[in-house]
C-alpha cells in the first residue's frame, strides 16, 4: 500500500489517541490472562471472566461465552466479608465486644448437642471459624431455603468437635448477621446497604433476600451437570452466602477494605490477624502466601452455579476478581496458578 494511501488511516488513530487517553492509559494486561482460558479447557467451567485492578488502570478478560463485564452473580461466600465488616464496625462503636458470647445477643439461641453452648461461645470464635458449631450446609447441599433460626436449628442436631479449632462453617455467619440485627434493630442487609454499599457506591452489589432472579443483565448459571440454576432461592446460604454483585463492585469493595477506607488500622488489624484460627483465616478474609513471597488477601464464594475468588495485596493497590458460571472449578491447581501469575514479579 502506498504511503499517500495509509496516511488517512494513520491520521484517524492520532486523531482517536488524542480524543482517549485517559481510557487507553487505564489498560493493560493482567498476566492472569494466560491462565484464564484454563478455567475452560481444563476447569470445566463453561465460561470464565476476569477484572485485574492496579490503581487507577483496570483490565477485563473473559473465556467462553455468554459472560459479559457489567454481569450481576451470585458471590457466595464473599457475603462473609461484608458480614464480618459490619460487626467489626460495631464493635469499633462500641456497641457489641468481640469477646461476647452469643447469649449475650440471642439468649437461648444456641442450646444443643455438647460444645454448641452460646453461653461459653463468643462472636471472635464466630468470626474465625473456631467455635465448632456444625455447618448447616452438609445437609442442605446449598440447595434448600431456610430461614436463620431454621438453619441453626439444623446445625444443631449434629455434635460439636468442640471450640478451638478452625473449622469452615457457614452457620458461624448466619449468626453473626442475626447478631447485628439484634444490636442495631435493623436487618444486615439494611446495615451493609448504609455502611458499604451506598458509601462505596457499590451500584451493582445486593442482599436479595427471597428474590431468585438475578438483576439485569446477566448471564448463565449452571451446575456441574449442566442443569441451568440461573434462578436460585439465595436463602439457601443467607447471611453466609447470599450476596448479588459485579466484577467491578468487588474489586471496589476489596481495595477499599484493605486500604482502609472501612475500618480504622487497628480493626483491619484485627480482621486479618489469623492467629485465632491457626494461620488459615482472619475474620471474613484469608491470606494466600504465593510462591514468590506475595501473601494476597480476600476471600472466595461458592454456590450453585458460581465460584467467585477476589485476592489482593495489603493496602489494596492490586486487586483481582475472577469467576466462572459453574458451581466449582474442576482442576485444583488453576486458581493458585492464576494467583501467581497475577501477582509474582515476572521474570525477563
Amino acid at each position: 500500500m502506498s504511503p499517500l494511501r495509509t496516511l488517512p488511516a494513520v491520521l484517524v488513530c492520532l486523531m482517536l489517541l488524542a480524543l482517549a487517553p485517559a481510557a487507553l492509559s487505564a489498560q493493560w494486561r493482567a498476566p492472569a490472562d494466560t491462565v484464564l482460558p484454563l478455567l475452560v479447557t481444563r476447569g470445566g467451567a463453561p465460561a470464565a471472566a476476569l477484572l485485574a485492578q492496579e490503581g487507577t488502570r483496570t483490565h477485563y478478560a473473559s473465556a467462553g461465552p455468554g459472560i459479559t463485564p457489567a454481569d450481576h452473580f451470585r458471590a457466595g461466600s464473599i457475603t462473609k466479608t461484608f458480614i464480618a465488616v459490619l460487626v467489626l464496625q460495631l464493635a469499633a462503636e462500641h456497641r457489641l465486644k468481640l469477646s461476647d458470647t452469643v447469649e449475650r445477643h440471642l439468649p437461648g439461641l444456641l442450646r444443643g448437642a455438647q460444645g454448641n453452648d452460646g453461653r461459653t461461645l463468643t462472636l471472635r470464635e464466630l468470626l474465625t471459624h473456631t467455635s465448632g458449631l456444625p455447618d448447616f450446609t452438609s445437609d442442605t447441599k446449598g440447595l434448600i431455603p431456610l430461614s436463620p433460626r431454621q438453619a441453626v436449628r439444623l446445625a444443631l442436631t449434629h455434635p460439636s468437635p468442640g471450640p478451638g479449632r478452625y473449622s469452615y462453617s457457614n452457620t458461624n455467619y448466619v449468626v453473626l448477621g442475626m447478631v447485628v440485627e439484634q444490636v442495631t434493630g435493623r436487618s444486615y442487609v439494611t446495615e451493609a446497604a448504609r455502611r458499604i454499599i451506598a458509601p462505596l457506591g457499590l451500584t451493582g452489589t445486593s442482599f436479595p433476600g427471597s428474590r431468585t432472579a438475578l438483576p439485569s443483565p446477566h448471564g448463565r448459571a449452571y451446575t456441574a451437570d449442566g442443569t441451568d440454576v440461573t434462578a436460585l432461592d439465595p436463602r439457601v446460604a443467607g447471611a453466609a452466602g447470599e450476596l448479588v454483585t459485579t466484577l467491578a463492585d468487588l474489586n471496589r469493595f476489596y481495595a477499599a477494605l484493605l486500604g482502609g477506607r472501612l475500618l480504622s488500622p487497628y480493626w483491619l488489624h484485627e480482621m486479618t490477624d489469623t492467629r485465632t484460627a491457626h494461620g488459615l483465616y482472619g475474620m471474613g478474609l484469608f491470606p494466600v502466601k504465593l510462591p514468590c513471597g506475595t501473601t494476597v488477601w480476600g476471600h472466595d464464594g461458592r454456590i450453585a452455579g458460581s465460584y467467585v475468588r477476589t485476592a489482593a495485596t495489603v493496602g489494596g493497590r492490586r486487586v483481582l476478581t475472577f469467576r466462572v458460571n459453574t458451581t466449582a472449578v474442576t482442576d485444583p491447581g488453576l486458581e493458585p496458578a492464576l494467583l501467581a501469575a497475577e501477582f509474582c514479579p515476572r521474570t525477563p
